[in-house]
């Protein structure tokens, strides 16, 4: 079947709405099927993936996933596309590693120019980006800064229109995650940088993009399945991405008859710098994500065919919806 034919497009769009894995296979091949030209099932795949104990490690915040081992898969092999983002511009923060860098990857390969905003000390991660985006033949804006300052974040819109020459998807996808054995050792400077962060740097930025997205854009928040079952030592970091669900919501309303689509993602234990850098007890990392179904912690080219669905025009139904990758735990309700 031709992978441009809309019949198809409309299939792939439907099985993603339903949480299918449909949505994500033909992504994905093998090396021995990428080789014959076929695609591999997206359990063929999977089953590759690195399983727990997972290397006893540590970075100082932010950290750079080409010093974790074993290094994140972001897609740089493995994600195919098929132009359902032909022409659009993404704007992505957090892009340089984890799920903003997967996201990135697969939007250049599905056509879009890409501009990610990211920290000064992720530089490394953010140049390995523009590579990959650039080998496809996409524009790239490489936006370095601190999404705590509201100016810096307030300007990336006007920043993406005058590198990319327009704005039709925003990714707020950026967080700050520690984890602290109990409320006494959460500290203001702590639930401060939480909150700007995964907060106040959503709201700014989102409300600075609003007079640049047309009617077919879509805004898409990454949320976390902790929203729901907040584990007791990430308590500002729940707090934030229950409250990133009801703007998700409250936004999806309000935007509904602009024909802006705002939709979450709702990803489990992923395997990103975040983890490594405070966001999980450092003797607890090696079983990191064992006690989901799956038994092993996600990868952020998991959940890069989510990320696409959600920006493709052909998922036009959709809003105001929370679409879960979290290794069978359970996750925040629609």
């Amino acid at each position: 079947m031709n992978q441009h034919d809309p019949n198809r497009r409309a299939f792939v769009a439907g099985a993603a709405l339903f949480g299918s894995a449909a949505a994500a296979a033909p992504a994905f091949a093998q090396n021995k099927a990428a080789s014959a030209g076929t695609d591999a099932p997206m359990t063929a795949q999977a089953a590759r993936f690195p399983q727990p104990p997972y290397a006893a490690q540590q970075q100082p915040w932010p950290g750079l996933a080409e010093r974790m081992d074993p290094r994140p898969d972001h897609g740089e092999r493995t994600y195919r596309g098929s132009g359902r983002l032909r022409g659009k511009r993404a704007l992505i923060t957090g892009g340089d590693s984890g799920i903003g860098r997967a996201a990135a990857i697969a939007f250049a390969r599905e056509g879009a120019d890409v501009a990610i905003a990211y920290l000064d000390a992720e530089e490394p991660d953010a140049r390995s980006v523009r590579a990959l985006v650039e080998q496809e033949g996409r524009r790239f804006a490489a936006l370095p800064g601190d999404l705590r300052d509201k100016d810096y974040t307030t300007r990336l819109p006007q920043q993406v229109m005058s590198q990319l020459g327009g704005l039709d998807i925003l990714v707020n996808n950026a967080a700050y995650q520690q984890w602290v054995p109990g409320l006494e050792q959460l500290s203001d400077e702590q639930f401060d940088q939480t909150m700007r962060t995964n907060l106040y740097a959503m709201f700014w930025l989102t409300k600075a993009a609003l007079p640049h997205l047309q009617s077919g854009s879509a805004i898409i928040n990454t949320a976390s399945e902790v929203a729901a079952t907040a584990p007791e030592g990430l308590i500002d970091y729940s707090m934030t991405k229950a409250a990133i669900l009801t703007f998700t919501k409250s936004m999806a309303k309000q935007l509904a008859p602009r024909g802006i689509r705002v939709n979450a993602v709702t990803p489990g234990p992923i395997w990103t710098p975040l983890q490594v850098c405070g966001g999980q007890p450092k003797d607890a990392l090696p079983q990191f994500g064992a006690d989901t179904p799956i038994g092993r912690a996600g990868q952020p080219v998991e959940l890069a065919p989510l990320y696409v669905a959600l920006a493709d025009p052909a998922f036009s139904y959709s809003t105001g919806q929370v679409f879960g990758a979290t290794g069978g735990d359970p996750q925040p309700g629609a």
